[in-house]
C-alpha cells in the first residue's frame, strides 16, 4: 500500500471513529451472579455489566478496522490502534470475543500487551499478557458473555484470512461460534479414500487395512486400544494410530463407521454413517482443525456440514437441514492384551497407519489440565477424571466414574440406571440395555462429558 493510500485510509478511519462520540450509548444491563453457579463466581469473579442491542455505526466501523482489516491487510498500524482504543473505551464485554479470536493468531509480545489492556477494560478485570488468550477466553465462557452483533461475519473474516479452507465451514447453524477456536492444525479437506495422500493436516484414514491379532507383533500388551464390536465382528484401533489420525472411516460388521478420537478430551467414539434418511449419502468425516471447548470439530468433506463431535449431530450445512443425527456403537478403552484375550478373533489396524510415530500424550501434554480454554468445569470430579458416558432411554445423560464403577463391577456389584446396565468388556466398560443390546457408550474426560452434557447425572457409586 502506498504512502498516499495509507494517508487516505488514516483520514477515513479517524473520520469514522468520530462517529463513536456522536452515537447514543448502549444501555448496559447487569448480569446477575445468581444466574451463574457459585463455583463460577468463586473462580472467575463477578461478571461485568453486559450491554444489549446493536452496535452503533461508529463502533461497527471500529470493529471492521481493528479486527477485519488488520487481517485482510496483514497489518497493525495507527489505524488499528485508534480503533482498538475506541473499542476498549466502549466497555462492551461482548467485543472481547473478537479480541479472543485475534489472540489465537497473534504472536507479537507488543500486541499481546496492547490486547491485554483493551480486554482488561472491556471485562473490568486486569488480565496479564502471559497466557492472555486462555485466561480471557476462560472468563468469557464461564461468564457466558454474549457474542456481539454480526459476530459470525467478523469471526469468519478473521479465521478465513488465515486458513481459506474454512470458508465453507463458517456458516450459520446450530453451533455456538463463540466457543470455536483454532486447534493449531489445518483442515483435512482431502477427497475420500486418499489415506496415503500427504497433507499439512491431521490425515484421516479411510478404509484402513486390518490384520489378525496374531500378526500384530508391533503392539505391546499394555498398549491402549479402542475396541469396537459390530454384528459380532471385533476390531481394535490402537491409540498410537488414533493420536496421529484422529479420524477413521471404516466398515465393520457390514456397517459403515466414522470414528473420531479427540486426544484433548480422551474420547474415542464410533458413529454409524449408514442407514441415514433418504437422499443422504454416507458422510465422510474429517478433522476441521477447529475446536469447541477443547473438543475437535469434525465435518463431512462431501457437503462441508459440521457435526457436533461429542453428540454426533449435524449442526450446519445440508446435513443439518436434513436433521442428520448419527447413532453410536460402544467404544471400549482397554489394553491390547485384555482386548485380544476377550476377543481372540479381533482384527487390528496395521502399524503403518501410525506414520512411524509412537505418541502418548496422556499424562504429559495434558497433565496440568486442558491446554485449550474450556471455561468453567463442573467441580463434582477432577477435570481429567475418566468417566463412561451414556444416554438413557428417557434421554438423560449419565456419567460413571470409571475407576469406581470398574471396582464395583469386578467385585460382582450390579450397576444400573434406568434401562442402562454396565458390564465389563475386556477390562474396559460398556453400557448395554436390559436386553443386552449395545447403547453406544464411550469413555471421556469428565470436563468434556460434563460440558457437552451439562445436565448429566453422576452415578454415585
Amino acid at each position: 500500500m502506498s504512502a498516499q493510500q495509507l494517508s487516505l485510509l488514516k483520514t477515513y478511519v479517524v473520520a469514522g471513529l468520530v462517529a463513536l462520540s456522536l452515537a447514543a450509548p448502549v444501555t448496559a444491563q447487569s448480569q446477575s451472579e445468581s444466574t451463574l453457579p457459585d463455583y463460577v463466581v468463586a473462580q472467575f469473579g463477578t461478571p461485568p455489566p453486559i450491554p444489549e442491542g446493536d452496535l452503533s455505526p461508529g463502533m461497527e466501523f471500529a470493529v471492521r478496522v481493528a479486527f477485519i482489516d488488520s487481517f485482510k491487510l496483514n497489518t497493525w498500524e495507527e489505524n488499528q490502534e485508534l480503533a482498538l482504543a475506541e473499542i476498549a473505551k466502549s466497555g462492551d464485554p461482548r467485543l472481547a470475543w473478537l479480541i479472543s479470536d485475534m489472540l489465537r493468531f497473534v504472536g507479537s509480545s507488543r500486541l499481546q500487551v496492547t490486547f491485554a489492556n483493551a480486554a482488561s477494560q472491556l471485562i473490568g478485570k486486569e488480565l496479564p499478557p502471559s497466557d492472555l488468550w486462555g485466561t480471557l477466553t476462560d472468563h468469557l465462557i464461564a461468564w457466558d458473555v454474549p457474542a456481539p452483533p454480526n459476530y459470525l461475519d467478523a469471526k469468519s473474516a478473521i479465521f478465513t484470512s488465515v486458513v481459506p479452507g474454512w470458508e465453507k465451514i463458517f456458516t450459520e447453524g446450530d453451533i455456538d461460534w463463540r466457543l470455536v477456536s483454532w486447534g493449531g492444525v489445518l483442515i483435512d479437506d482431502r477427497a475420500y479414500d486418499t489415506t496415503d495422500e500427504l497433507c499439512n493436516c491431521i490425515p484421516a484414514a479411510d478404509n484402513p487395512e486390518a490384520i489378525p491379532a496374531s500378526e500384530a507383533t508391533w503392539l505391546a500388551e499394555d498398549d491402549i486400544v479402542f475396541g469396537v464390536v459390530v454384528n459380532g465382528e471385533a476390531r481394535a484401533y490402537p491409540r498410537q494410530i488414533m493420536e496421529v489420525r484422529e479420524m477413521v472411516n471404516d466398515t465393520l460388521g457390514g456397517r459403515d463407521l466414522g470414528i473420531p478420537y479427540c486426544t484433548l478430551c480422551g474420547a474415542a467414539q464410533a458413529y454409524f454413517t449408514d442407514e441415514l434418511p433418504d437422499g443422504v449419502e454416507r458422510p465422510i468425516l474429517r478433522t476441521s482443525g477447529l475446536l469447541i471447548r477443547s473438543n475437535k470439530v469434525m465435518y463431512d468433506v462431501e457437503t462441508f456440514s459440521v457435526f457436533d463431535t461429542f453428540l454426533g449431530k449435524a449442526v450446519t450445512g445440508p446435513l443439518a437441514e436434513k436433521g442428520v443425527q448419527l447413532k453410536q456403537a460402544s467404544v471400549v478403552t482397554t489394553d491390547w492384551a485384555s482386548w485380544q484375550a476377550t476377543h481372540p478373533e479381533t482384527t487390528v489396524l496395521q502399524e503403518r497407519y501410525a506414520l512411524g510415530r509412537d505418541p502418548d500424550f496422556r499424562n504429559t501434554r495434558d497433565a496440568n489440565g486442558p491446554i485449550f480454554p474450556v471455561g468453567d468445569v463442573d467441580p463434582r470430579l477432577p477435570v481429567h477424571e475418566d468417566v463412561i458416558g451414556v444416554i438413557t432411554a428417557s434421554g438423560q445423560p449419565v456419567a460413571f466414574q470409571r475407576s469406581t464403577a470398574l471396582a464395583a463391577l469386578l467385585r460382582g456389584d450390579e450397576i444400573t440406571v434406568e434401562n442402562v446396565k454396565l458390564e465389563v468388556d475386556a477390562g474396559g466398560i460398556k453400557a448395554v440395555d436390559k436386553d443386552g443390546s449395545d447403547l453406544g457408550s464411550h469413555q471421556a474426560f469428565w470436563f468434556a462429558w460434563s460440558q457437552f452434557h451439562p445436565e448429566t447425572e453422576l452415578w454415585g457409586g
